[in-house]
């Protein structure tokens, strides 16, 4: 195996915040490593210093000069009307057959492949970009987040590829379902260290558990040990008769040695508001339809959903999960029908990218004390900010040197903050790392009140969902209770869908390489006629060859040599009559597709 990155000895601050302290960390092909951490630990910053755009304060970074990185751009690479199979050419420099192969792996097929790009919605672009990543067949993919605005389906095709995907990939993701199902290592970055730890996320942080438990009981066995030769010194070391055994066991209390355990980071705890359960509708939609004034989404709504339900909405992007749950909240006036909250609900809303607009110039306690109950003490306030881990001067920070999910806490600590009993969150998982997200789920599992949330999250949708809520082709519809049974059906619509290209694919060229083309699966034309072409040479060539043995036949006196002659001609002939069929093949074929 080959090493295609060494990291050697990083170190990298800024200002006081000491990102790297020393790390050292190796990565060969062939590998899928799964990278986490806390956010701000730094795993972005290493990845631009991998990239070259930023540098390291000490250190280096060794890689393999066949080294080719792959990385995820975030910014729109697409020009005015091109479609995606346009830019996927344009940017990758490849046929279409092979641009179709790789699109055709996320189900860029159709009016999605061949239609204006720009006019997908931000789910499907994000698989044109991904796709045109892997056309440029890097031998090292860097993922910041992959899944990150992805919806389900989308997550799952990308898995199915990284699945497959012969080459090694670096993935920074708070998504654990998705890192189990792809990463075979962990890289994990922690108080400015890194360490591999070759197994998957869940044994990763099972093994940390563990160790920090095994750690904890014996040291705590060390320290009664200690307590216990410590008595026996100080009660015999002044006797004569047994102060040769007081030395001895001071030896053994000099040997004996507790591990050092480093104290835990400080973990979210998330506090909901405490309210009283309910029985009956919190919320009916009858006859309902959404969208915008120049378009509908979805039409003949009928849901309700219960006091103390935990409601997941699900469908792919540009299905219209955010305009349903904005025509919940009355962002949004319905096209038609009827949205009935139950009495006295108190709604409080999480919307997405709701942190983008923050005033900037408050701070932290400044933002709380404002969206705090008139009456709330300071005291509740910061044991509020505490639990979202602002503590101590952390809680005078402006909102303008907040990191994304700094804000994305600081949103969601306000809306806790009320007394709220139904909370309606759009994807409140994003940007918060995987302890967050963890005590979120937990938070919202023990709440009494009622959440309706949309989550890209598998891990967090299934702790948290007691009902599935599917959003797709213009039409609302309850799924049921099982999060497992929707995932299952997914994958096996996904699977059927895979498993049918396959099929199509070959037996349109039976024998032959599959090779998905992008508008249909017939040949290109100039292949056909640069292959009729040869097949014209080659019967000249053997037309030649038969004329100038046949005179040789003719004139020939040996029967011996005649013979010879004779079955070479017959040779000639088969091949020639071989390759007038071929050419008449050809060009039956031009005739009919073209």
């Amino acid at each position: 195996m080959a090493v295609l990155l060494q990291i050697r000895d990083a170190h990298k601050s800024y200002g006081e915040q000491t990102l790297l302290d020393g790390a050292e960390a190796t990565i060969i092909d062939d590998v899928k490593v799964g990278f986490v951490g806390r956010n701000g630990a730094g795993k972005s910053t290493l990845l631009r210093i991998l990239l070259g755009d930023e540098e390291l304060d000490s250190g280096e970074v060794i890689r393999h000069p066949q080294l080719k990185l792959g990385y995820l751009r975030q910014h729109d690479p697409f020009e005015p009307g091109e479609s995606a199979l346009d830019f996927l050419m344009r940017d990758s420099e490849q046929p279409d057959w092979k641009c179709g192969e790789v699109a055709g792996e996320f189900e860029l097929k159709g009016a999605y492949l061949e239609g204006p790009v720009k006019e997908l919605s931000g789910g499907w672009q994000t698989r044109v970009k991904l796709a045109a990543l892997l056309l440029h067949e890097p031998n090292l993919l860097l993922l910041d987040e992959p899944t990150n605005f992805l919806d389900l389906r989308t997550q799952i095709l990308l898995e199915h590829f990284l699945r497959h995907y012969k080459q090694a990939c670096l993935i920074v993701s708070h998504d654990r379902a998705f890192l189990n199902a792809t990463c075979a290592h962990t890289l994990d970055l922690t108080r400015g260290k890194l360490t591999m730890y070759p197994g998957p996320i869940n044994a990763y942080l099972d093994m940390v558990e563990e160790t920090r438990i095994r750690d904890e009981r014996t040291n705590a066995a060390v320290v009664s040990k200690q307590k216990q030769l410590q008595r026996f010194i100080d009660k015999n070391r002044a006797n004569a008769n047994t102060a040769s055994q007081a030395r001895s066991k001071a030896k053994q209390l000099e040997r004996l040695q507790v591990t050092e355990i480093e104290s835990e980071e400080p973990n979210a705890f998330i506090r909901t508001p405490i309210v009283e359960p309910r029985k009956g509708a919190a919320i009916r939609c009858e006859n309902l339809a959404i969208g915008y004034p120049d378009h509908t989404v979805a039409t003949g709504i009928n849901i309700e959903i219960e006091y103390g339900e935990r409601a997941a909405i699900v469908g792919d992007n540009g299905q219209g999960k955010t305009t349903f749950l904005r025509t919940l909240v009355d962002s949004l006036k319905p096209h038609a029908g009827s949205v009935r909250w139950g009495y006295h609900c108190d709604v409080g809303v999480y919307a997405q990218h709701v942190y983008t607009s923050l005033p900037p110039d408050q701070t932290v306690q400044q933002y709380l004390e404002y969206h705090a109950l008139p009456g709330t003490p300071l005291q509740a306030i910061l044991k509020v900010a505490g639990s979202m881990l602002f503590r101590g001067g952390a809680v005078n920070k402006t909102v303008s040197v907040l990191s994304g999910g700094e804000r994305a806490r600081l949103c969601m600590a306000g809306l806790l903050l009320g007394e709220h009993n139904v909370l309606v969150l759009d994807e409140p998982g994003n940007h918060l790392d995987v302890d967050t997200i963890e005590a979120l789920a937990t938070a919202l599992v023990d709440y009494q009140g009622t959440v309706i949330f949309t989550s890209h999250d598998r891990h967090f949708m299934k702790r948290v969902a007691t009902c599935i809520i599917e959003v797709r082709d213009g039409h609302v519809n309850n799924y049921g209770r099982d999060y497992d049974a929707y995932l299952f059906a997914v994958n096996k619509e996904i699977d059927d869908g895979e498993r049918e290209r396959n099929a199509s694919m070959a037996k349109a060229l039976p024998g032959k390489p599959m090779k998905a083309a992008a508008k249909s699966a017939r040949r290109d034309e100039r292949k056909i006629r640069k292959e009729q072409s040869k097949t014209e040479k080659a019967i000249a060539r053997l037309d030649d060859e038969k004329t100038s043995l046949s005179k040789q036949l003719l004139t020939e006196t040996n029967p011996d040599e005649a013979l010879r002659l004779h079955n070479e001609v017959k040779e000639l002939e088969e091949k020639l009559a071989a390759a007038e069929e071929r050419w008449c093949e050809l060009q039956e074929e031009l005739e009919s597709a073209f």
